[in-house]
């Protein structure tokens, strides 16, 4: 017969005690990178929420499962590598190449200058052109980029914020030339510019005639791009500056009801635009906490979108988000670790529920990555979906004791700071105060601190070190790129239209002026190859610009 579940526990407890005697725990408290304690087991009595009103099913709200009744039984997350270096030319020869090695779809890394509005032969350019991504200065550009390459089958992400209406008409241009049109386009740009201010520092304009660049995206892409995300609102960001994972949730969706609260003041139904919103996430290594994570936000948008504004259509509560593994966790030291750590990662977004994801290189922390080790990172996610099983059925973490509890205990913690953010205004004031910027950084030293002191062990650089090996075999942009380039965009500006470009600008200078939307007269100023830093610009006089707080 079996004991009641009390006396088994107590018996448990006893035997607990006499082993700890014996063999004392590694640790006097267990916690996860957000500080929240970790008990020593999970039961059937905590978390006694019922399954309905917190868990359901998934594709039906709270989505807490999953956005999609059969997940990745019907198809599998898009597998989205994120490159770009040099010139559009050698990007788009990697593109091709990791389309032919099996990628399903595309996500553009743009250089420095073009994702701050510089062209290439901007003295502030200097020393940057294609350092870190593709340089972009014109629709020429854009045309390389994309040879070869069908927009109407391939969905294309791009990482973008303060000049995404500039890209965003650049691509639109591009897929007009291959007669495609916008209204076939697929794929999302960022476009937060509200995580540049906390976190990463790409911005242009002050925040306010920022958010209305947005909202005039927003405006432009529902009447014009139907399929297109128009923002993906980026937690990624906030956590490579060094957040706890709480605080990516939080902040993210606070920055995403801002998005919200900005396009309704603009005069947009909730409904409209709602179901275009994306979302980007970031997968760290305590894997338990980063699947949690994905599910806590899922629920806490749901929640938000139906009960806080009030949307009808279900596709308005519907979460949707890529996931990057995480950067900041890679090391140059010992770099074949990385794969180890990317592999656990990706495996968390996964069993989160990701829609799709980028599995960054082993070699990031040293250099872009090289061919080699882009394929290695595309076949982690290829052997996570079709070798280990874990996409033939929904949610495998579901109904985990630990996994549960987890993730209502962040969704409590995210929600309090949501709460304290609404309290001072909502997020671009938030922003302004600097509030999440200083929780950011409190809680990057206190990282850095358990570190240093070996109370967190990074395998390869606090703990089990080895001589360092010499790496020879990474990528290096061409010195001369910069000077290509600059010839490439200097020759466009000599075999244009001027008087079309000069009518272009008047037009767009004039709608920033009336308060008219300007993605219209954007879109025209590429197709007439007006460059990436005239455009921007013309912006900068009007709005001014942005120089921290």
């Amino acid at each position: 017969m079996t004991k009641p579940y009390d006396e088994l526990k107590q018996e448990w407890e006893k035997d607990v005690e006499m082993t700890t005697q014996r063999f004392p725990e590694r640790k006097e408290a267990f916690q996860t990178s957000s500080e929240l304690p970790i008990n020593r087991i999970y039961t059937p009595d905590q978390g006694n929420a019922s399954y309905e009103e917190k868990i359901g099913f998934p594709g039906q709200y709270p989505y807490t499962r999953g956005i999609q009744p059969t997940m990745y039984r019907s198809r599998y997350w898009t597998m989205r590598q994120y490159a770009g270096f040099g010139s559009a030319e050698e990007t788009n020869e990697r593109f091709r190449y990791l389309l032919d090695q099996g990628q399903t779809g595309l996500s553009v890394a743009f250089d420095l200058p073009t994702q701050i509005g510089y062209d290439s032969d901007d003295p502030m350019a200097d020393g940057e052109v294609g350092k870190v991504g593709v340089a972009i200065d014109s629709l020429h550009d854009m045309e390389q980029l994309f040879d070869q390459i069908p927009l109407d089958k391939v969905s294309t992400s791009m990482t973008i914020n303060a000049p995404a209406s500039i890209l965003l008409a650049m691509y639109i241009a591009v897929g007009e030339k291959q007669g495609v049109s916008p209204a076939q386009l697929t794929g999302t740009i960022q476009n937060d510019i509200l995580k540049e201010y906390i976190a990463r520092g790409t911005y242009i304009y002050p925040p306010k005639p920022s958010m209305r660049l947005i909202t005039d995206i927003f405006a432009y892409c529902q009447e014009n791009l139907p399929k297109f995300n128009t923002i993906s609102i980026s937690g990624y960001h906030i956590r490579e500056a060094g957040s706890t994972a709480v605080q990516e949730v939080a902040f993210t969706i606070a920055n995403g009801m801002a998005y919200v609260d900005a396009a309704i003041e603009a005069g947009l139904e909730v409904d409209q635009f709602a179901p275009r919103l994306a979302f980007f996430f970031n997968a760290h290594n305590q894997f338990f906490e980063e699947a949690a994570k994905f599910r806590a936000a899922r629920r806490m948008w749901a929640s938000i979108m139906k009960d806080h504004y009030g949307a009808q259509n279900p596709k308005s509560w519907k979460l949707r988000f890529h996931t990057q593994t995480g950067g900041s966790t890679l090391t140059a030291q010992q770099p074949d670790n990385n794969i180890v750590r990317v592999t656990l990662q990706a495996l968390a977004a996964v069993m989160g529920g990701t829609q799709s994801l980028h599995t960054n290189s082993r070699d990031e922390a040293l250099a872009l990555p090289t061919e080699e080790s882009a394929r290695i990172a595309l076949r982690t996610q290829q052997i996570i979906a079709n070798e280990s099983g874990v996409a033939d059925t929904i949610d495998p973490l579901g109904g985990s004791y630990y996994v549960e509890a987890l993730t209502d205990q962040i969704e409590q913690e995210a929600n309090a700071y949501i709460e304290r953010i609404q309290q001072i205004g909502g997020a671009v004031q938030a922003v302004e105060e600097g509030f999440m910027q200083r929780e950011i950084h409190a809680a990057a030293y206190e990282a850095q601190k358990r570190m240093e002191s070996n109370e967190d062990i990074v395998v390869g650089l606090n703990e089990y070190q080895v001589e360092e090996e010499i790496h020879a075999d990474l990528l290096r942009v061409d010195e001369a790129l910069e000077k290509s380039q600059i010839e490439k965009t200097k020759h466009v500006r000599e075999t244009r239209d001027q008087p079309a470009v000069d009518e272009s600008l008047r037009k767009l200078r004039e709608a920033a002026q009336l308060n008219q939307n300007v993605m219209p007269h954007i879109v025209e100023a590429v197709k007439v190859y007006a460059t990436v830093g005239e455009i921007a610009n013309v912006l900068r006089d009007e709005f001014g610009e942005y120089t921290g707080m």
